[in-house]
């Protein structure tokens, strides 16, 4: 029997306390250098610039946003909302939710007729189409409680590019054409973003004079600037002129919430990422764990792709019943992201074999969208932020409110406008996602952060639906070396594949799979439909704590841009 002697004994004390003391949380330590990735090049500027005045990742993150907001107003502004995922230096980790809510006259019959029946397109355009924006009050509050900076010089990059203007590309004029018709019923929509009514050349000069203005008094002012005096009169009165509900004081009472986001350990790694509205992370969360009970490392080829669909239909199955706001219905998060409810799910996974959706009863959901945007960000000191913003649809209603230069979201078409009826991506939901006055409208927005032992990736996409799919094979990249331990363009780039439980078909790019790989998943049952299109726009950071690396990339499906910054030599 081993006898300790009295020096081992003394030392005892010593060894208790630090096997008492914390244990150090990954991915904790500083880089040295920054990384700002963003989906357009001027967004990417904006970042880097405040940086470099001695901004953190947090003040970066409010000029991404609102440069986001002027340059890509397809895709996000200050007429929408979303979702900040953040992780202080420190270790604190929390989602700054910044959604749309519904207006206090919202109904949940609001877009039916008199025969209950949904009235085409009257959830996605117009002004009635519109939530309330919550994506000031993020910016606000991400400066007041997080950055170095005033919010002021962190929205001096977006303010002039707002007056000095941009430059018109293929892609603003793709998705110009898409809205057209839309824009052209709003007269100041069309005056701006438009050319006598027609969508402008590449290269032409789209300035918002009047949307300067606005940042100009939330940069005065803060949250206050937006949500009260001329700026919120304005937005409500003419909102409410064109037929809308949003009203003063629904833009009074909006208030951002910070939520504990979802996280969740798989193969090594810590998973963190968005909580309900957003049914993200839950989502997220039963894919990995699914693909980690059916032994997903150890599978090749199709059999390994059979894996990968059979989870996603399974999670969406989960999506459609159970998720909503949580400030407003009940949502089992604990057990929907329990390992052993998702080891349950895994077991009911064929190797072979697809199972048809018809034998997992639910809501259905469909089709994805083609719009939203992402951008990731890691400073000097370790803090980080991964944030997906959305106005919903292509220039979302189509309205510009007034002479404050905002385009309003359409995020009200996130909701259920009747049960077992579609919205405009094909989602459709029970009543956890029902319109309610105040409520937030559930969303696919998927900012991740994930922690190995060496390394750490922040990533995140836009995409409608299919964002959830998108991040998930990033991660199980990042996290089963696909491609190899350093293959971040790897992980962003390569053909993505997604199945969302109904329509029951594995939408996919084109070269999603070799020959051999789909001749075999059509064998076990799968449906492969070959979108004509590409989606998604995939923003991603890579840190090798180890080593000191440090990369990004972003998706070249779009227009973004992904820079490295090296500390200024002293």
């Amino acid at each position: 029997m081993f006898r300790p002697t009295p020096s081992l004994r003394r030392f005892f004390p010593f060894l208790m306390i630090l096997l008492l003391l914390p244990l150090p949380v990954l991915g904790d330590g500083t880089p040295g250098k920054a990384a700002v990735v963003s989906a357009h090049p001027k967004a990417t500027e904006a970042g880097l610039e405040v940086l470099e005045a001695g901004g953190n990742a947090f003040d970066a993150a409010v000029a991404v946003s609102a440069a986001l907001a002027v340059v890509e107003p397809y895709g996000s502004g200050l007429g929408g909302g979303g979702f900040w995922l953040l992780r202080t230096a420190d270790g604190r980790e929390v989602m700054v939710d910044g959604r749309e809510e519904a207006p206090a006259a919202a109904t949940p019959d609001m877009y039916q007729d008199a025969e209950g029946q949904v009235i085409e397109g009257a959830s996605i355009n117009g002004p009635k189409a519109a939530g309330v924006p919550g994506e000031p009050a993020a910016l606000a509050h991400l400066a007041e409680k997080y950055g170095a900076l005033p919010l002021a010089e962190s929205l001096a990059p977006a303010i002039r590019y707002a007056q000095e203007g941009f430059a018109v590309t293929e892609h603003y004029r793709t998705l110009a054409e898409f809205r057209q018709e839309v824009l052209r019923r709003h007269p100041r929509a069309a005056e701006v973003f438009l050319a006598e009514g027609e969508v402008p050349e590449v290269g032409t000069a789209i300035r918002q004079p009047d949307l300067a203005r606005t940042l100009e008094r939330l940069a005065a002012e803060g949250r206050d600037g937006f949500y009260t005096g001329p700026v919120a009169r304005e937005l409500a009165e003419s909102n409410q002129a064109a037929g809308g509900l949003i009203t003063r004081e629904d833009l009074e009472g909006y208030a951002v919430v910070e939520r504990e986001p979802v996280a969740f350990d798989v193969a090594g790694h810590r998973v963190v990422s968005a909580p309900p509205p957003s049914s993200g992370g839950v989502a997220l969360a039963q894919i990995l764990r699914m693909l980690e009970a059916k032994d997903y490392a150890g599978r090749k080829g199709a059999t390994r792709t059979h894996l990968f669909i059979e989870a996603m239909r399974r999670a969406y199955r989960d999506r459609a019943v159970h998720l909503g706001d949580t400030d407003f219905v009940d949502v089992p998060l604990d057990r929907l992201t329990s390992r052993d409810y998702n080891a349950g799910l895994a077991a009911t996974i064929h190797p072979e074999k697809a199972l048809p959706s018809a034998h997992l009863p639910g809501p259905p959901a469909a089709m994805g969208g083609r719009n939203t945007t992402h951008f990731s960000i890691l400073d000097g000191e370790g803090n980080r932020v991964a944030a997906t913003l959305s106005i919903n649809y292509p220039f979302g209603s189509g309205f510009v409110a007034g002479d404050t230069g905002v385009v309003l979201n359409d995020e009200m078409d996130d909701f259920v406008a009747k049960p077992g009826e579609p919205n405009v991506y094909g989602l459709v939901g029970g009543t956890a996602n029902a319109i309610e006055p105040g409520k937030r409208p559930l969303s696919s927005m998927s900012p991740t952060f994930v922690e190995g032992p060496e390394r750490t990736l922040v990533v995140g996409t836009p995409g409608g639906s299919r964002i959830i799919t998108m991040v998930a094979r990033a991660v199980a990249g990042f996290v089963y070396d696909e491609g190899g331990p350093e293959a971040l363009g790897h992980w962003v780039e390569r053909p993505r594949y997604h199945h969302q439980y109904l329509p029951d078909e594995v939408q996919h790019e084109p070269g999603a799979f070799p020959e051999g790989g789909r001749a075999a998943l059509e064998e076990m049952g799968h449906t492969l439909a070959e979108m004509d299109r590409t989606y998604g726009d995939m923003q991603a950071i890579l840190w090798n704590r180890e080593s000191g690396s440090l990369k990004a990339a972003a998706d070249p499906r779009g227009e973004g841009e992904a820079k490295v910054l090296s500390p200024t030599a002293p």
